[in-house]
């Protein structure tokens, strides 16, 4: 959703948020300003002085001595982690982000125990009196509509798509037969940090366009009223695509690479945020406080710091935790590479989202193709993830078993158009109760919540012997909502302006990218050149195609059935050239091919801002335009003093 604001304006409005001093620095000051002061009686901090190895406490004080900059790149860990890139114990952490040295350090700081390994990590972020991020998501009277066409007009034929043409270039050709479907209607409602929001609602219902406002991903044909804030900041302050990550229910990815290599691309390009400005500060106030923190925690938190690596522990974390480490290495896959299933998809598709920085989660459908095992599995790490680290999560589900229903702290019930309910999780059946219908014993919560606003399947759950049962329409129970306890408090929240002074610097992301223009660049060229070398088949075909087209045009072109005497003999030269062109077009469509099929990863990774699309082009351009002047002179090599055209350079 764009917001209110010009373009000048929203590039000077996000720049001022950062003016007159980095972005780093200002989070860096912000962190050591807020929160409370390090507690010297804390019983879970270890000090220098309380025993231990001698030698251990003599490399620990060797590593505070160093620079900011040096001791932040280094850590110490058991030399099992260490690999042969490491002195002793202590090791580049650049050299331990990757490999097998961070896998077995991740193994030992996870330990098949994600909500424990949340909590250490909290520990120490809370020991020394840090305040994580945290973004409060409101939106206010939104409302979208769109103008569509009907009937057999909205048919995909060649006369309709012909008069919508002839229409789009006059303007007055006869009645386009479209009409305003409204898609939302006057919605309100505030997402809060640490609660976890299940998006519930029969298709067609605008759950999709719902989250796509809150992340800043509609559609500019559409029309859109109301007000969105995050912070009580509008999108013109900050880029959305950025603070927010959104898990889309289509699955877009480029076949030719593993889902180690996907998600570490994503991981790269979506960059560490406020990781590194935190853990510097973190580190400053532990060694002022004389806590010393566990090795491979602090490890762990280092590595995951580190920006633009291509491999990063945090990938191997989140193949972990979506159960995607069996097939780490194995391709994805299309409908001509075998590959991975379409759960294990749906998975990458998550994955790609939880690798980056965003602390606002908006994931689309996510169970589609999984199983209830996995999928409750998945929420339950995400629900994790909500409660410990201080998150903002919404999640799309269309019909969740009770077990995995039960994990959400909030509920929203979206129906044409309209919101049902907004609020906790257990007041929900009592609304409905008010409204005269129950929901059976044996029946699942979300099953019901999905039916009961059905014209078919409504009267069913009506409870109330006594009184007749009416219909009760989408619209008459979101107006008892706001009448209803939950709703009305909602509400009175809603009039009351987030005071933006209270915002974390670090909750809201003002830069466009997670990279620089530079690293950007070279991300993409070294993910260009892995999915050439995964199809280098296509090229050494190619080449040998070239070089048997050659041949066979030496032996009908021969130079000595070539005379060049007379202008009649001209024409033969003119059959080698076209003949030579045809070869050299048709010889490029493959690349065409190529090119069109990588197209919808590259319209989503642009608009989720994963690297400006320039990059994408220049490239492509770098790469590809070698190959085909190669090409060129493999047919040129062959066929040019063969042919009898003329040996003179100039010529």
């Amino acid at each position: 959703m764009e917001g209110p604001g010009p373009g000048a304006a929203l590039s000077s409005s996000r720049r001022s948020m950062g003016s007159g001093r980095s972005w780093g620095s200002s989070i860096s000051q912000s962190f050591r300003h807020q929160g409370l002061q390090p507690d010297t009686n804390d019983p879970f901090k270890r000090r220098h002085e309380d025993g231990g190895d001698d030698e251990e406490n003599l490399r620990w004080a060797a590593l505070e001595k160093l620079p900011t900059y040096d001791r932040m790149r280094r850590a110490i860990v058991l030399h099992e982690y260490a690999g042969d890139k490491g002195t002793g114990e202590l090791v580049e952490i650049e050299h331990l982000a990757s490999g097998e040295g961070g896998r077995a350090l991740l193994e030992k700081v996870f330990q098949d125990d994600s909500e424990r390994f949340l909590r250490s990590l909290r520990d120490r972020v809370d020991r020394v009196g840090i305040e994580l991020p945290a973004i409060e998501v409101r939106y206010q009277d939104v409302s979208i509509e769109v103008d569509a066409l009907v009937g057999s007009r909205a048919l995909p034929t060649l006369w309709n798509f012909t008069t919508s043409f002839l229409q789009g270039l006059t303007g007055r050709l006869g009645s386009s037969n479209k009409k305003t479907i409204n898609i939302l209607r006057n919605v309100n409602g505030i997402l809060k940090p640490s609660r976890m929001t299940l998006l519930l609602g029969p298709p067609s219902s605008g759950k999709s366009t719902l989250m796509r406002a809150l992340t800043g991903k509609l559609d500019k044909r559409l029309k859109v009223s109301g007000n969105i804030t995050y912070c009580g900041h509008t999108f013109s302050e900050f880029y959305p695509e950025r603070t927010s990550a959104y898990v889309s229910q289509y699955d877009l990815h480029n076949a030719e690479m593993t889902v180690r290599e996907t998600l570490d691309f994503s991981r790269r390009c979506l960059g560490v945020g406020a990781r590194y400005d935190m853990l510097t500060e973190l580190s400053r106030r532990e060694r002022d406080a004389g806590i010393k923190p566990d090795p491979e925690l602090d490890a762990y938190m280092k590595a995951s710091a580190v920006q633009g690596q291509e491999n990063n522990i945090i990938t191997d974390l989140t193949l972990k935790v979506l159960g995607l480490d069996i097939c780490a290495d194995t391709m994805i896959g299309d409908e001509m590479i075998r590959g991975i299933s379409g759960g294990q998809k749906k998975r990458v598709t998550t994955g790609e989202m939880l690798t980056g920085p965003a602390r606002a989660l908006f994931m689309d459908e996510i169970s589609t193709g999984l199983d209830s095992s996995s999928t409750f599995q998945i929420v339950k790490y995400v629900k994790q993830l909500v409660h410990v680290m201080n998150e903002t999560v919404m999640i799309s589900l269309l019909q969740p078993p009770p077990e995995t229903y039960n994990l959400f702290d909030d509920i929203i019930l979206l129906s044409e158009g309209y919101i049902v309910y907004h609020g906790p999780r257990e007041n929900i059946l009592e609304f409905f109760e008010s409204s005269g219908f129950r929901c059976p014993q044996r029946k699942g919560v979300a099953d019901f919540l999905q039916e009961v606003t059905s014209k078919k399947d409504q009267k069913q759950y009506w409870y109330l012997e006594h009184e007749k049962y009416i219909f009760v329409s989408v619209r008459e129970f979101a107006e008892r909502f706001k009448s209803f306890h939950v709703g009305q408090l909602m509400l009175k929240e809603l009039q009351i302006p987030f005071e933006k002074s209270k915002t974390h610097p670090a909750a809201l992301t003002t830069k466009k990218y997670g990279l620089s223009r530079k690293e950007s660049l070279k991300a993409v060229i070294s993910r260009e050149v892995l999915l050439m070398k995964r199809n280098a088949f296509i090229y050494i075909f190619k080449v040998s195609q070239l070089i048997i087209l050659g041949i066979m045009a030496m032996t009908v072109f021969l130079r000595t059935n070539m005379p060049s005497g007379q202008i009649s003999d001209s024409i033969k030269f003119s059959g080698a050239l076209t003949f030579s062109l045809i070869t050299i077009l048709f010889n490029g469509l493959a690349e065409l091919q190529q090119t069109i099929k990588m197209l919808p990863t590259f319209y989503k990774q642009r608009d989720f801002l994963f690297f400006p699309p320039w990059t994408f082009a220049l490239a492509n351009i770098l790469l590809k335009i070698p190959i085909s002047l190669m090409e060129a002179g493999v047919w040129v090599i062959l066929t040019y003093y063969v042919m009898g055209f003329a040996p003179a350079a100039g010529r």
